[in-house]
């Protein structure tokens, strides 16, 4: 494949310009690191089988990180000519100069760096095609419209498809890169009755394109999604049991990566502040997090300062185990980089060993949410507002479409008052979690 040796030429060149970079740093008295990431890819509109957009991107940058004694600057650069690189070189310096100093700043241990390659499985190149690609979108949108009569309209239907290298370098000798490729498919419908117009989405993501789902399945699932939104009732104020839909579970789970992120438990902004070693979760409860996920979406060899990252838990037994830190945080807290600067990577949060139908009959009576909108957590104090879509179920079965409600309560009563995680595992996200059944939350309607 021709792709492949041009990728193996560029990732070559950008492995000796990261090089040539560390050999500039010497003899200047100072520490660096060295970052390059590019992507190459392309992407894919349609819209009523009307091609919108076809854009083809190849965007790279050279990172510099400096650290003169306690004092960091960084720069970046599209530049990767050798004047270039000795411009940014000197530029980083002459501000680091200029910069506060920190004694919690400077590259991370020695003994915590990635000295290793390790093989995750992430890169799988598709030879570009754009006419594969505009096909996708079309089949899975026509698909859509021919679902059902009630499918109006549609809002477009997307494919992508995109490689990233990634190169890093430290003064202290690690050189280390690693490449991956990430498609994706998207198609978002609208269907309308004599009474109302509904929208729904559905989408598909995955290290290897044959593993996508196939566009007209993509399509039916995003038009059936809208179609059952029709008929959207509103329900009363109350107390009830609800259930986050596995699609949308991750994002339930997520406002816990901000309560424990180093950042927020140094400076004391945080709910969960006191409470590492104890227990948050029910006691059957786990969080593993796997970065070594063989074509994980969120799998990586090394965190965003060249830190090992490992498979450890977050949460054992409903108990919180660990602080998420980068080497700075760690350090401000005496204590040790768990490799998650720049974020986490494949959490995978256990279940029970029941179906979705199951989950449903368990609950019996109340709101199953497929749907959030706005931003009201707070994280300080755990208080947890967010307005939602989504079904009245009624005897473990599905009743009615309801909208315009909000769900309130606080992050520690709601993660204590989970009760049970069914077996359908979405895993098209860093989160990794099954369909979760709440006891109760406050539910705000008419």
């Amino acid at each position: 494949m021709q792709l492949i040796k041009d990728i193996k030429i560029e990732e070559l060149s950008l492995l000796n310009t990261v090089q040539k970079t560390l050999e500039l740093s010497k003899n200047k008295n100072i520490s660096i690191e060295v970052y390059i990431k590019k992507t190459i890819g392309i992407s894919v509109n349609i819209r009523r089988s009307i091609v919108e957009s076809v854009e083809f991107n190849s965007d790279g940058a050279l990172f510099i990180t400096v650290y003169n004694k306690f004092s960091k600057s960084t720069v970046s650069s599209k530049d990767f000519s050798f004047n270039g690189i000795e411009n940014m070189l000197d530029i980083a310096i002459n501000i680091s100069k200029h910069t506060s100093s920190d004694f919690f700043s400077g590259l991370p241990d020695i003994k915590n760096l990635c000295f290793d390659e390790l093989e995750l499985d992430l890169f799988h190149p598709w030879e570009w095609n754009i006419k594969h690609a505009i096909q996708f979108a079309i089949s899975s949108e026509q698909a859509a419209l021919n679902f059902d009569k009630r499918i109006v309209n549609s809002e477009g239907s997307f494919f992508n498809g995109h490689i990233t290298m990634n190169v890093f370098g430290n003064s202290l000798g690690m050189l280390q890169k690693y490449k991956s490729t990430h498609y994706s498919s998207y198609n978002c419908m609208i269907a309308q009755d004599k009474n109302a117009m509904q929208r729904d989405f559905d989408y598909s993501v995955s290290r290897k394109i044959d593993n996508l789902l196939k566009p007209e399945t993509l399509g039916q699932n995003s038009a059936k999604r809208a179609v059952s939104r029709l008929g959207a009732k509103k329900i009363a104020t109350m107390k009830s049991p609800i259930i986050f839909l596995s699609s949308i579970s991750y994002i339930f789970f997520s406002h816990l990566v901000s309560a424990i992120s180093g950042n927020n438990i140094y400076q004391k902004s945080t709910f969960l502040l006191n409470d590492l070693k104890n227990k948050i979760f029910p006691d059957w409860l786990d969080i593993l997090e796997n970065p070594h996920l063989k074509q994980g979406l969120g799998s990586k060899p090394f965190d965003d300062e060249g830190v090992s990252t490992n498979i450890k838990y977050i949460v054992r037994n409903g108990i919180l185990q660990t602080w998420l830190l980068n080497s700075y945080t760690a350090r401000k807290l005496q204590l040790e980089s768990t490799g998650n600067c720049g974020g986490i990577y494949n959490w995978l949060v256990s279940h029970k060993n029941i179906s979705f139908e199951e989950l449903l009959r368990y609950m019996n009576k109340g709101v199953l949410i497929t749907e959030l909108m706005g931003q009201g957590v707070d994280i300080i104090n755990g208080n947890y507002s967010r307005g939602a879509v989504g079904f009245w179920v009624e005897q473990g079965k599905i009743a009615y479409p309801i909208h315009e409600i909000t769900i309130s309560g606080n992050l520690r009563n709601m993660w204590n008052n989970i009760i049970s995680i069914s077996n359908d595992v979405d895993v098209r996200n860093n989160i990794q979690c099954g369909s979760v059944l709440l006891s109760e939350i406050q539910v705000s309607g008419n």
